[in-house]
């Protein structure tokens, strides 16, 4: 179980006692349900501060209870989340690129941040296709199948946490690479600068993927197209990559300055 150690809650010291215990209470169950209990061990509080918090949370819908399963994030933040993705600046700057490869490609295009051990598509243009794939802004999908969770695996440094992702990561598919597979498209991926999946994630849907990385070369998001896997499969991915990587270099160009 997560515990916020003495020395963590002074470095979240705003100076505002109860905000603080409030955030408190919410990275505590960031990582999943906890019980009443495990969220007093967690933060430290007392029992009977940790009952008045969590009250007012639930009361706020900035959490939630479901039986035995315990407190978890609420839908109000939620609410907050989707409405900070649409303001998020690089959603702004890509915006226009995606447009354009989207057209390009005749595919549907997205683009991805990562959020702790998902990633989460903040910006979509759909393909004018009638069959083509759909990725909603705000859905959350797994690091661990398909080609954009793949580039994040690659080339954002995730430390011991992303070990343990790609060695308890899982098959969603009977094509999901895992294991020792997924660590060596891990390696050719860093070498090439961009990845491919045909049917990693959802059985018949393929895409390609590239890093956007900011000033510094740190990985700031992941662009990509996908579609279905007849039409993006192993030689498509190849077609379509060149033009992934050069727009995802142009939106690094138009973030900075």
């Amino acid at each position: 179980m997560w515990n916020m150690t003495v020395a963590q809650r002074e470095a979240h010291d705003s100076g505002v006692g109860v905000l603080d215990r409030a955030v408190a209470v919410l990275d505590a169950v960031e990582a999943g349900p906890h019980t009443f209990t495990e969220i007093v061990e967690a933060t430290g509080f007392s029992r009977t501060t940790t009952h008045r918090l969590v009250k007012s949370l639930v009361d706020h819908e900035l959490l939630t209870v479901r039986g035995g399963d315990g407190y978890r994030l609420g839908p109000r933040l939620l609410r907050f989340a989707q409405r900070a993705m649409l303001e998020l600046p690089i959603r702004d700057v890509a915006h226009p690129f995606l447009q354009r490869l989207a057209e390009m490609t005749g595919e549907s295009a997205q683009l991805y941040v990562r959020s702790t051990l998902e990633r989460v598509c903040i910006d979509a243009v759909d393909s004018a296709n009638e069959l083509r794939t759909i990725v909603g802004v705000g859905s959350t999908l797994p690091l661990t199948a398909g080609s954009a969770g793949k580039v994040f695996l690659a080339f954002d440094d995730l430390g011991a946490p992303g070990e343990r992702l790609i060695d308890d990561a899982i098959r969603w598919t009977p094509a999901t690479p895992v294991g020792e597979e997924l660590r060596r498209q891990l390696m050719s991926i860093r070498r090439r600068g961009w990845a491919s999946s045909a049917g990693e994630r959802q059985a018949g849907v393929g895409s390609v993927s590239a890093p956007v990385f900011g000033h510094s070369g740190e990985l700031l998001a992941v662009l990509s197209v996908s579609g279905p896997a007849s039409r993006i499969g192993r030689i498509a991915a190849k077609r379509h990559a060149p033009a992934v990587v050069a727009t995802a270099r142009e939106i690094r160009a138009a973030l900075i300055p």
